[in-house]
């Protein structure tokens, strides 16, 4: 069964720097549950979303997903442990321009193989025809930046990962699609399992989430 992600003596200092940028004690988010962090410019969120996605090593501490632990993990390990297990929504979408917008969403299945399989095609086709993408062989260079964040999320939901992690997902959408983006990612969580961890200055969206935290002079605050 899913252990969701668990958090212990996390540290990130910068080469030449003489205070950390963080430290945190403890953090824990059960499997199916969100969590939403906010936070001021320079607080270290960015940095935090690497760490707990895997893309950054911290100077020391655990980050366990499932009871795996990534900050000890090498690089490559880290790489391979992404590719299966978490889904990523990244402001900047990190799309494909060349492909359409079917095959930016079944971009991850060619990780593991030569090319996707039919129930693959079938759950990409449905996951954009839930974020309302009408269109899905038109290509993505052609999408509104609305139209680019909701492929981004549909792609980061087609292998049903342990976690779910997502970077400012709302902030290119205009308000009626931010509420379905908001919902369709806490459903998500909810359907599959995951543990939706969102970092996001959109206090709707937050609102959302099952608790929110602030990442503030070092340190997670309570916020309610």
């Amino acid at each position: 069964m899913s252990a969701g992600l668990r958090v212990e003596q996390l540290r990130m200092r910068f080469g030449g720097e003489t205070a950390d940028l963080f430290a945190i004690e403890q953090l824990a988010l059960a499997p199916g549950a969100s969590l939403g962090i906010r936070g001021p410019s320079g607080a270290g969120k960015t940095t935090l979303f690497n760490c707990l996605a895997g893309i950054e090593a911290p100077r020391s501490g655990r980050i366990e997903w499932d009871g795996c632990d990534i900050a000890a993990l090498a690089e490559g390990a880290r790489d391979r442990w992404r590719r299966h297990a978490v889904g990523l929504v990244f402001q900047d979408f990190h799309l494909v321009d060349g492909l359409d917008a079917l095959g930016n969403v079944l971009l991850p299945a060619y990780f593991g193989r030569w090319r996707p399989s039919a129930d693959e095609r079938e759950r990409a086709a449905a996951l954009l025809q839930r974020v309302g993408i009408a269109a899905p062989r038109r290509e993505v260079a052609l999408l509104s930046r609305g139209e680019r964040q909701r492929v981004a999320i549909a792609r980061a939901l087609l292998q049903r990962p342990a976690a779910l992690l997502a970077d400012e997902p709302t902030a290119s959408l205009d308000p009626e699609h931010r509420a379905g983006v908001a919902t369709l990612l806490a459903e998500a969580a909810r359907e599959t399992g995951a543990a939706l961890l969102v970092f996001s200055h959109d206090l709707e969206l937050l609102a959302r989430l099952d608790r929110c935290l602030e990442l503030r002079d070092g340190a997670l605050h309570e916020t309610r």
